[in-house]
């Protein structure tokens, strides 16, 4: 069977996704931003302008919410932003933890913020960040490790709502993009 691909346009940019089975009954289109400038640019740029102005701190998920995070928090203008780890690392004294549950992700993983993060997101306003949210299991997760953190969630955003998502009132994307049937 060759390859299928499905088309999108978002801020301007058009991609060509690669469609992945996920199983036997659902497929889903890649998106990635890792290594496209422009997408993520452009992207950035666009949730930035619907972003609260008293955001103060951008959070994400490591890794594909990184590219995306450091622009965002470029184009508001805000000197840093939090990356929640999926591993604890040496360097981590007394990391908080909690579980995320992915589509993408076989099993269950972690994500974990270090003290100097701790200590950014404390008694502030925070901004979620993530690519694309689907099930919601990773901007969940994200949301109790912010509140966790002692900050005050004050929306989540993404560049795609996928499936279901898009159905959400509680999130703010630029574009759906539909679950396909496995082939």
């Amino acid at each position: 069977m060759g390859k299928r691909f499905y088309e999108i346009n978002v801020a301007g940019c058009k991609r060509k996704l690669h469609v992945i089975n996920l199983n036997d009954e659902i497929a889903i289109a890649g998106f990635i931003i890792l290594g496209d400038i422009e997408l993520t640019e452009k992207t950035a740029a666009a949730l930035a302008a619907k972003a609260p102005a008293d955001t103060e701190v951008i959070m994400t998920a490591e890794t594909k919410g990184i590219p995306l995070a450091e622009s965002m928090a470029r184009h508001m203008g805000l000197p840093y932003y939090v990356v929640a780890r999926k591993s604890i690392k040496a360097y981590m004294e007394n990391p908080l933890v909690v579980e995320d549950h992915s589509i993408t992700t076989a099993g269950k993983q972690i994500l974990c913020l270090m003290d100097d993060d701790i200590e950014r997101i404390r008694g502030h306003k925070v901004l979620l960040v993530d690519d694309v949210i689907s099930s919601g299991g990773s901007i969940s997760a994200l949301e109790n490790l912010a509140l966790q953190a002692g900050g005050q969630v004050i929306g989540r955003f993404a560049i795609l709502a996928e499936g279901d998502a898009a159905k959400r009132h509680d999130i703010t994307y630029l574009e759906e993009l539909p679950l396909l049937k496995a082939e």
